[in-house]
């Protein structure tokens, strides 16, 4: 399983031991602490060190008992294109619990619970905070007992959840990350960024900028073919855009979402020449190519299914239901991991590559495997994960320099598993900028601004049909990885202005935006009338800010924003307008932004050290 890392002397680990004679048992808690990092990590072992069969049926990786402190519970929710919402409420009598139990982390919920003492904002306040490195089934819960006691878990979720231990087995639980911070969200949020940056991402591009991309997607849906590929690859290049990403739709008769999932061959009517023939078209370009894959998943109308309608995760006997029109192969047997695994290490092998988008449209049910006997059937969602992540590390030390991102649906699995894998996920859908400040700020409360796959889109949107400005979009886009998912080949000569002087604004901010400490400035989550962020480098030599305005007021001239992080004797010039600042007035007294005419503008202000 994924687990965080540290070098030599860097990192320590306390193992306490108990024994429970009767059972022959052996639990080992486990905690980790770093040199570098205010955060725990914690997990348990159980060892069999009986002659009998031992059924786990409960095992979660942190639990964590304190006074009640009139907590508030902070927690991410929401669904398929507004994942991670920022929600909180009063911790009552009572268990307060969130989880998910649909074989993945899911757009519902994410395995992340924090206790904030009243009135904690960024800046202040006392929080404790867990978050799972785990992608599968979880439960995180918080009960408040008669006698004003708080108990604060995670770990596996236990329905539908039995190991099996036989006699010297070993069963070991997801990694859980344990924050106290004293400085309010801010510093929690810092933690998270700092821990996962330097002990948990393992990628070579952690510290690369990533390549701007162009996805088909949006521009073509299923309706494309390799001449409209390298049509859009020539156009992008113009505007400095650096890798075509060849989304759903390449591979056997897949002309639209209901048919070939497990058929991954190369649609030779869309793709004429052979995929190393468009991959090296698009190369001659000047840029690199990405392709988009399902592994875990299969059709009914696929040549797969019917040469193997056993490999379909199903309860044998019954009916198994569809979703999206596929069903979920069963990771939990070897030889179908070997058979997804080869599917996509073959394409692979046979083009030059540069970039894999790994998605999961779909979510498991109707649990069941014809190789798991009944004793052994609660073992099916844990063995499904691992399946996954033994997909994932074989296609990374095969592939040493791919770029992987991984997907469900959007963001349904955004999670620190994933991350151990690949140094970015695609965030949502859902890529309105209005729509994205609500999940990036979510998702940035745990996860770095590196991570989040965050592209320009089309306009009107396709997710909820709202009109905004390119440079909007851009700029939202920015705190991300950056890219472009529309037809670039129908954009007006002004719009591919545009979209070049955003790509040049990449490549100036994009080492401080993937490298700088993060701050939460202001959020339109709490005040429903704009959003900022900032973003400054440890040397505290520049500073980033991102300013979106979401609703326009006529009676306002400007707004005041209060900055963080600077250093308060040192002179900062705005290098938009000259302007200088001390360190101390921008995050004492602030700066004032002008009001921007109209609804859902924005601005980036860079300040420099002078």
């Amino acid at each position: 399983m994924p687990a965080t890392f540290a070098g030599k002397g860097n990192a320590q680990t306390l193992v306490i031991t108990l024994k429970d004679a009767l059972l022959g048992l052996r639990v080992e808690l486990r905690y980790s602490v770093f040199e570098d990092s205010d955060a725990l990590v914690r997990s348990v072992a159980a060892v069999n060190e009986g002659t009998d069969r031992l059924y786990l049926e409960k095992i979660l990786s942190a639990s964590l008992d304190m006074d009640n402190e009139e907590f508030d519970l902070i927690t991410l929710h929401g669904s398929w294109a507004r994942e991670r919402h920022i929600t909180s409420r009063k911790v009552t009598e009572g268990k307060h619990i969130v989880s998910s139990l649909r074989g993945e982390t899911s757009h519902q919920v994410q395995p992340f619970m924090a206790l904030a003492t009243n009135g904690t904002d960024q800046r202040q306040g006392t929080v404790y905070a867990m978050n799972l490195i785990y992608s599968g089934n979880f439960i995180a819960e918080t009960e408040l007992d008669y006698q004003e006691s708080v108990r604060m878990s995670v770990g596996l979720h236990p329905d539908g959840f039995e190991w099996v231990l036989e006699p010297g087995g070993r069963f070991e639980t997801p990694e859980a990350v344990l924050i106290c911070s004293d400085g309010g969200l801010g510093q929690m949020t810092r933690t998270f960024h700092k821990l996962y940056q330097n002990h948990l991402i393992r990628s070579k591009y952690l510290h690369s900028k990533r390549p701007i991309l162009i996805n088909n997607w949006e521009a073509t849906y299923f309706d494309f073919d390799d001449e409209k590929l390298v049509a859009i690859a020539k156009e992008a290049k113009k505007l400095g855009i650096e890798m075509l990403v060849m989304d759903d739709g390449w591979f056997g008769k897949r002309n639209d979402d209901s048919c070939a999932l497990g058929d991954w061959q190369v649609n030779r009517d869309k793709i004429k020449g052979g995929l190393k023939s468009l991959v090296d078209r698009v190369n001659a370009e000047g840029l690199k190519f990405g392709i988009w894959f399902e592994p875990e998943m299969i059709c009914p109308d696929s040549d797969l299914y019917r040469e193997h309608p056993d490999w379909a995760v199903q309860v044998p006997g019954r009916v198994a239901g569809t979703m999206r029109n596929q069903y979920v192969l069963d990771l939990t047997r070897q030889e179908i991991v070997d058979y997804a695994y080869e599917c996509v290490a073959q394409i692979l092998r046979s083009a030059n590559i540069a970039y894999v988008k790994w998605d999961m449209n779909r979510q498991l049910t109707d649990l069941g495997s014809f190789a798991l006997d009944s004793a052994h059937m609660g073992e099916f969602s844990h063995r499904y994960v691992l399946g996954v992540y033994q997909m994932q590390e074989r296609l990374l030390t095969e592939f040493p320099d791919l770029l992987l991102e991984n997907c469900s649906g959007g963001g349904g699995r955004f999670d620190a598993g994933m991350l151990y894998y690949s140094p970015q996920i695609w965030t949502s859908d859902d890529m309105d900028p209005v729509e994205r400040l609500l999940i990036q700020e979510g998702t940035a409360l745990l996860y770095p601004l590196s991570t989040m796959g965050a592209h320009v889109c089309v306009c009107p949107n396709h997710s909820v049909g709202r009109v905004t400005p390119m440079e909007t979009r851009a700029h939202v886009a920015l705190a991300g990885t950056f890219g472009y998912e529309l037809d670039i080949t129908k954009l007006s000569g002004e719009e591919k202005e545009k979209a070049a002087a955003y790509n040049r604004e990449y490549h100036r901010y994009n080492d401080l935006v993937r490298e700088g400490t993060y701050y939460r400035i202001a959020s339109y989550r709490e005040n429903g009338m704009y959003d900022c962020w900032e973003v400054v480098d440890e040397e505290k030599r520049e500073a980033l800010v991102t300013y979106v305005q979401v609703r326009f007021e006529p009676v306002r001239k400007s707004r005041r924003l209060k900055l963080e992080g600077l250093e308060e004797k040192a002179r900062y010039c705005l290098e938009e307008t000259g302007e200088t600042y001390t360190g101390e007035m921008l995050m004492q007294a602030g700066f004032l932004q002008e009001m921007i005419f109209g609804d859902y503008g924005s601005r980036l202000l860079h300040f420099v050290r002078i």
